[in-house]
């Protein structure tokens, strides 16, 4: 594949960027009273606005183009067959045969029932620990994409008063123990969530909860361990039953792995059903991604876009801001989804790269946002394009299963009003001469007007996306989540990159396990740089 900034599109693009240095996004409103309906589309129940970016029709054509020159249709359908696309590991990336219904493959569907068979038995309190006691707490133990996924999913869609309650750790340490104090070991049920079984902080969490079982007087731990994992003998020889260890496949990557076993717990707290229309609002959005026409394509579209945000207008982050009770966890998840994934800085030949890759991407639950950063996206100096995310009508009944009131009614119409209005404000912008004109209408001197307008003026201009649920529930979820996989993986082919892969990851974790002695040995086994030297010898003079 030749280098991208060398392709003929690539360019052209170029050249079109310069033209943005005259225009407003204020102004393309004013002459465009039908932009809206050119540039918003719905696809699986989802609505994206996309209006509020730099572009025009032009743009399109032009990123539509370059997608065309990657060949990014023939990288889709290699991705979809479960080809090897994973080049550095030389394995599939398939989790999109995760929810593909009754086309998975058998050992999927195997999985799925008997997932189903465990989740719907602890829902209905046919699960009982050692002691004969009903299960009323499962508590999830990993990190990473196995604990994200699950959980978010989880926060989304489960009751607050699901039965029984599911709990996810991720960190060793204080968090478990202070959860284990408010728990009944007779009663508690441990979800072990990892690939290997060997995660040092999963493991850690895992050995400490064992610990806590027979301290509480369990002598029969292995009625209180689940695990899901691809290393079956090592889950055994810890003590979890044949018959409550779930498989984890090669194939699919921890980041991608919430539709797999790892989305037991969510399973557990939303129920079977519900999960399994959280798989058919993937499966949705992955044919969706398959057949829609690049102009038409929901995930193409948004990478596109962000492309041309990050490449050419050089806009080193992104926001993600849900709108939505039960969203909160969404920008933790595409964290991880979005940053190890695009965080390479060679081709998938090794050759390092002549653009930018993934941009930087962070974000919150917007009501609490607006206090806080939005400060910077309205007046800093270096734009963020932002997507917002909520949907057009709260659930049908609360998290407790009661009908919806008045009072949710009321909160979610502040929901939609303080979102649209934010994303609203960040294109338009207030001008110095508006802001002034405000305040001499405010009953303050024309002098102090003119001091004030320029700390009060914002400059538009600022891209953002608006997706719009239907009604945050299992399918709708499961078709947002897809989407930005899809999207994830179109950056990835245009910028030439292998997108399943982490190996800054992986050394991280190496060099950690090379540290963990020498904070116990006399001296240190070896010598490594003066800081990571220094920092381990203050550590000990302390301890």
């Amino acid at each position: 594949m030749p280098s991208l900034t060398r392709t003929p599109a690539w360019r052209e693009l170029t050249a079109h960027r310069r033209t943005w240095e005259q225009r407003s996004l204020r102004d393309l409103f004013v002459t465009d009273p039908r932009r809206f309906h050119r540039f918003s589309l719905e696809a699986c129940g989802l609505l994206l606005d996309y209006s509020k970016n730099l572009i025009v029709a032009d743009t399109l054509d032009l990123l539509l183009a370059l997608a065309n020159e990657r060949g990014l249709q023939d990288q889709i359908r290699d991705l979809l067959a479960g080809k090897r696309v994973n080049t550095t590991e030389k394995r599939a990336a398939w989790h999109s045969a995760l929810r593909a219904g009754g086309n998975a493959p058998r050992e999927v569907r195997k999985t799925l029932a008997a997932m189903r068979q465990l989740a719907t038995a602890l829902r209905e309190g046919k699960v009982h620990g050692a002691g004969g006691h009903v299960i009323t707490d499962v508590v999830s133990l990993g990190i990473g994409g196995s604990v994200l996924g699950p959980a978010l999913a989880a926060a989304a869609c489960a009751p607050d008063a699901n039965s029984p309650r599911v709990h996810f750790i991720h960190t060793p340490g204080e968090s478990l123990q202070r959860l284990l104090a408010t728990l009944d070991a007779t009663s508690t049920l441990f979800i072990v969530q990892s690939k290997s079984f060997s995660t040092q902080e999963t493991l850690l969490n895992a050995q400490a909860a064992r610990v806590w079982l027979q301290a509480s007087g369990v002598a029969d731990h292995g009625a209180h361990f689940a695990a899901v994992t691809a290393n079956a003998a090592a889950a055994e020889a810890f003590g979890v039953a044949q018959e409550r260890i779930f498989p984890m496949w090669d194939w699919v990557g921890g980041r991608y792995s919430l539709w797999s076993a790892v989305g037991l717990p969510a399973m557990i707290a939303m129920g079977a059903d519900a999960f399994d229309q959280l798989l058919a609002g993937a499966a949705d959005m992955d044919a969706h991604f398959a057949s829609a026409p690049f102009e038409k394509n929901m995930p193409v579209l948004l990478a596109l876009i962000g492309l041309w945000h990050a490449n050419f207008f050089s806009m080193a982050s992104r926001a993600v801001i849900p709108y939505q009770p039960g969203l909160g966890l969404l920008p933790a998840w595409l964290q991880q989804l979005e940053m190890e994934s695009l965080g390479k800085n060679v081709s998938r030949r090794g050759k390092p790269l002549r653009q930018d890759s993934g941009p930087v991407l962070w974000g919150s639950a917007g009501t609490e946002g607006q206090h806080a950063y939005f400060q910077l996206l309205h007046q800093g100096t270096r734009p963020v394009p932002v997507d917002f995310i909520t949907s057009c009508t709260p659930r049908s009944k609360s998290s407790w299963g009661e009908p919806r009131t008045a009072d949710v009614e009321n909160t979610h119409a502040v929901m939609l009003s303080n979102c649209f209005a934010q994303s609203a404000l960040l294109m338009c912008g207030v001008t110095a001469a508006e802001t002034e004109q405000a305040l001499l209408l405010q009953g303050h001197s024309p002098r102090e007007a003119a001091r004030l307008a320029p700390h009060q003026a914002l400059p538009g201009n600022r891209p953002s996306n608006t997706l719009l649920l239907p009604v945050l529930d299992a399918r709708s979820l499961g078709a947002l989540l897809a989407l930005y996989e899809h999207r994830t993986f179109v950056q990835s082919a245009i910028w030439d990159i292998n997108a399943f892969d982490q190996w800054g990851v992986e050394h991280g974790k190496r060099l950690a396990g090379g540290l963990l002695p020498e904070f116990t040995a006399a001296a240190p086994a070896t010598t490594h740089d003066a800081s990571t030297d220094g920092l381990i010898a203050f550590v000990k003079t302390k301890t």
